[in-house]
């Protein structure tokens, strides 16, 4: 019996070895995608609307902070390995200048790409969404908005780790092709209104229990759904978790009220008058009606006495002065890292944005009335003004020069005819 129980464990670690090692040295998965025939009819309606899609979806991994194109960026090493996300500009060769509307519609909706690749289980794959948001998204692709014209951007190449390549082998794959019209949401109707608003962003994927166990297709059987507790960078290197936005009254936001919620989600300020921090954001970009619709469908989802976790600081350096102790007393490192170049945005600009110390202090006071888009929170709200302008004062410090730009030379006249 000893001898056929070792065997059977030898078959067993030999079996789950050789598993391991074709899963590690294998390609990444490829499909076969089907042929869309699809022509989108473009609108300025469209176009803004799926650039506000594309603010909410797009944008957070595509977007380099420079130059302010969806040309790809750095997402940082994770578990999921050392991963770039790609130049998806209008670049014939580099982005997708050259993709038809049909191959970006099958891409958004199947996660196959028209080369066959399979695109990595962190990207957005929208089963749910409605088929004119989809088209208004391709159509703001194919705009002329600054946002995605053509960047001569090389793509990285991307180092998945075994988790990412296990994953895509046994856990997540394509997501079927809708075979029916997805219709709009009746925005009459709150909840469902709502509910279509969280299963299509991400909401859902970053606030429930782990990314890779999300199901694509019943995003609300999930396990830990919208429950909290997902593990994420900030800005400033730290792992922090996602909270509880389930109605637990001790746990989640049971007892925010509909104008704390909103005030939060499109403002950045909590009920207990601190400051959302990275990787959660403000999202002007949600109507007041929008927010409010997603609070009512929060109300209705599963109560999870999911605890969250204390909120990471990151104490400032000893010799930090008193503009810098702020900046840390204040979370901005946990979006703008420690020298001002975080993923949420890029402060070493912002004297060629700002060239005046007031222009710079209203923008910090209310952001969203310089942009209407932004994700920063209104520190004019929680911060007193004589420290905003310590902060705003260490901010200076963190700004490079901008470019002197060389002089034009003299026209020249043009030769004259004899």
């Amino acid at each position: 019996m000893l001898k056929w129980l070792g065997r059977v464990v030898l078959v067993l670690v030999l079996a789950v070895g050789g598993f391991a090692a074709y899963v590690n040295f294998k390609p990444w998965p490829h499909f076969t995608p089907e042929k869309i025939a699809l022509k989108v009819e473009s609108s300025p309606e469209k176009v803004a609307r799926g650039k506000k899609w594309a603010q909410l979806l797009c944008a957070e991994c595509h977007m380099n902070r420079q130059t302010g194109r969806l040309s790809g960026n750095d997402m940082q090493a994770t578990e999921f390995g050392d991963i770039w996300s790609l130049n998806i500009t209008q670049h014939p060769t580099k982005g997708i200048g050259a993709w038809s509307d049909g191959e970006i519609m099958y891409l958004l909706r199947t996660g196959i790409a028209r080369d066959g690749r399979y695109t990595p289980p962190w990207m957005a794959k929208l089963p749910h969404m409605a088929d004119d948001d989809v088209e208004s998204i391709i159509a703001f692709l194919h705009s002329d908005d600054p946002m995605v014209q053509a960047a001569d951007v090389q793509n990285h190449v991307n180092t998945p780790s075994f988790l990412s390549k296990f994953l895509g082998t046994v856990a997540f794959g394509p997501l079927p092709y809708p075979k029916e019209v997805v219709p709009m949401p009746n925005t009459s109707d709150q909840v469902a209104w709502g509910k279509y608003l969280v299963f299509n962003t991400d909401c859902w994927t970053c606030h429930s229990e782990d990314f890779k166990k999300l199901n694509s297709m019943h995003p609300d059987q999930t396990p830990g759904y919208l429950g909290g507790g997902n593990p994420m960078p900030d800005g400033s290197g730290s792992i922090v978790t996602t909270t509880n936005l389930t109605p637990d009254d001790e746990h989640g936001i049971g007892k925010w009220t509909e104008a704390q919620f909103v005030k939060a989600l499109r403002y950045g300020i909590r009920p207990d008058n601190t400051a959302v921090r990275l990787p959660m954001a403000a999202y002007t970009v949600f109507t007041e009606d929008e927010a409010k619709a997603i609070y009512a469908y929060l109300r209705t989802v599963p109560k999870l006495a999911r605890a969250n976790a204390p909120r990471v600081t990151t104490p400032p350096p000893a010799n930090a002065d008193t503009g810098q102790k702020r900046y840390y007393q204040y979370g901005c490192n946990t979006c703008h890292g420690e020298k001002g170049t975080g993923p949420l945005c890029d402060l070493t600009h912002n004297k060629e944005n700002y060239p005046t110390d007031e222009g710079l202090l209203a923008f910090i006071r209310e952001p969203w009335k310089t942009h209407p888009d932004t994700k920063m929170p209104s520190w004019g709200e929680l911060i007193p003004d004589d420290e905003l302008k310590t902060i705003a004062q260490y901010v200076r410090t963190l700004s490079v020069e901008p470019p002197v730009k060389p002089p034009e030379p003299p026209p020249t006249e043009a030769p004259k005819q004899e």
